[in-house]
């Protein structure tokens, strides 16, 4: 359903998201250069509109669920060749464990059916000390927000959810902690959201020659 949708969103996408999102796009991506990542994953890249806004030095691997958005993807990356694109769903990655740097997710977590699998999925493929910058659009707990609730119950079917609630997705990565949280648009209902991924306990050196508790 979701890749239908899209594919029929695909043709004006751009006109619709393009002069709202680039500003809220190109200052969550200055983060880039100050993390010196290595390898970076954008899943749910859609039609490309972070592409032009991508620091060099990082390698780039763009995911999307629907072929005609990723048409329009590799257009904006043309001639560049630290940016890979392929087909695939944001909740199941066809990536190892501790594969990336950073994950950047804008406007995804609520597009997806089911949101938590895809910050799961970006908790695993991030190695520890990575960071997950998010762009989206949350309701805070205990909101109620009666029409964009009601509204969600329509557009859910059609691009995106409009009820989704941030901190309950959090608590089902325990692994993940907030680094930075603030408004980005609309009342503070689109948020910039940066999240780092601490080190697995039985991971961590010991200490004084003895295992950590």
């Amino acid at each position: 359903m979701l890749r239908y949708s899209y594919t029929l969103w695909a043709p004006i996408y751009d006109r619709v998201l393009e002069r709202v999102s680039e500003p809220l796009r190109r200052r969550n991506l200055e983060r880039l250069a100050e993390l010196q990542a290595e390898k970076v994953l954008l899943p749910g890249i859609g039609s490309g509109l972070d592409i032009p806004h991508l620091p060099r030095g990082p390698h780039y691997t763009g995911l999307d669920l629907t072929p005609a958005m990723l048409r329009r993807a590799q257009r904006r990356a043309h001639g560049r060749d630290d940016i890979e694109l392929q087909l695939g769903n944001a909740m199941q990655l066809p990536f190892a464990d501790a594969h990336f740097d950073v994950v950047v997710m804008h406007l995804i977590l609520a597009v997806v059916p089911k949101p938590e699998l895809a910050l799961r999925e970006a908790e695993r493929v991030l190695r520890p000390g990575g960071r997950l910058l998010i762009l989206d659009k949350f309701l805070r707990p205990e909101q109620s927000a009666p029409l964009r609730r009601l509204l969600s119950i329509f557009s859910r079917h059609l691009a995106t959810r409009t009820d989704v609630v941030f901190e309950p997705l959090l608590e089902r990565c325990p692994s993940l902690t907030l680094v930075d949280d603030h408004p980005a648009l609309a009342g503070g209902w689109f948020r910039f959201i940066e999240l780092k991924k601490e080190p697995d306990i039985r991971e961590r050196p010991p200490v004084n020659g003895q295992e950590s508790l």
